[in-house]
């Protein structure tokens, strides 16, 4: 064996092994911050005009966003009918939604993702009240037996109308529905006396109630019927985890400083339309949640209300559609 070719064969191949090596551990780092980092990815979120979207506006504007590494569009959308039409178009990312419609939107494919609440009703702040003429004769919920109740139809109003009903005693027999799809549609028809009951949510219960409505019941009685989430698509979901944690850190951080103060975000409520100007001074924001997400117990009874009234079919998994694991 000739000693000497082997040893200059070995002080050629060693630098060259040593050069492979490093540039393969060089892609795969290069790789995995293009994988993993969320600065180069932006989220598209649909906002309604609701006041569960106001953690977002602080988020954005207070640099919440930006310091968890992560670029966020708020993307106005005027109703849930144009937010669900531009998510099955792929123009949204991220939504904010309600297990009833979350529940539907995966009727056939999971292809929505609830990763966090946005709000919650507490024993303290409703979410939905169900209110009556202020000139009628209604004061219960026992009053409510077979009463038209303006809701719309098929959608979250409807199911948590149908549920604290039921908890306070009436028969879904009883419980009559009148479809009136738009919310300035319900309230001016109550305060004109042409509908004697209504569903409405805040603020705009308290804008009816300052306007001479009367409470019948609301769900601080039964607060585990009414939530909003943060919703994404799936398909987003996979691709992008780290951009989805970093946008549940800045939300978190959002909720926990309006808590700390809610005097001082009346900026947002007016130029985003969140609450009625009448109510501004008078209207006290609700407690925005924690990190958490909807029990398996409240999803699957959304999922079973919604076979009820067979607007469903077919079982829509608990653990297809809701996920904690991506929250900080």
């Amino acid at each position: 064996m000739d000693y000497g070719k082997l040893q200059s064969a070995l002080r050629l191949s060693v630098p060259l092994l040593i050069l492979t090596l490093l540039s393969g551990m060089l892609a795969l780092m290069l790789s995995g911050c293009t994988e993993s980092s969320s600065e180069s990815v932006t989220l598209r979120v649909g906002v309604l005009p609701i006041l569960d979207a106001l953690p977002l506006y602080v988020a954005e504007s207070e640099g919440f966003f930006a310091e968890a590494g992560v670029q966020v569009t708020l993307i106005p959308v005027a109703s849930a009918a144009e937010r669900d039409q531009l998510l099955q178009a792929g123009q949204l990312d991220g939504v904010i939604s309600d297990l009833v419609a979350v529940a539907l939107y995966n009727r056939e494919v999971p292809r929505l993702l609830v990763l966090r609440y946005a709000m919650q009703a507490t024993a303290t702040t409703p979410q939905f009240r169900i209110l009556a003429a202020g000139d009628s004769a209604l004061v219960t919920p026992s009053d409510l037996r077979e009463v038209p109740i303006g809701l719309s139809q098929g959608t979250v109003i409807e199911y948590v109308t149908n549920r604290v009903l039921q908890q306070e005693g009436l028969l879904p027999a009883q419980i009559v529905g009148l479809a009136v799809p738009r919310i300035p549609d319900r309230l001016a028809l109550l305060e004109a006396g042409q509908l004697q009951a209504v569903t409405l949510p805040e603020p705009l219960a308290s804008l009816a109630v300052q306007q001479g409505a009367r409470v019948i019941v609301d769900d601080t009685h039964h607060p585990q019927f009414s939530c909003s989430v943060f919703a994404f698509s799936r398909e987003f979901v996979t691709a992008q985890p780290q951009a989805i944690r970093a946008f549940l850190v800045a939300i978190e951080r959002a909720s926990t400083l309006i808590n700390a103060d809610k005097t001082r975000w009346d900026e947002y409520l007016i130029s985003q339309a969140l609450v009625p100007q009448p109510v501004l001074g008078t209207y006290t924001l609700p407690d925005y949640p924690s990190s958490a997400i909807p029990s398996r117990e409240q999803f699957e009874d959304v999922v079973h209300w919604l076979q009820e009234k067979t607007l469903l079919t077919a079982d829509v998994a608990y653990a297809d559609s809701v996920d904690g694991s991506f929250l900080p």
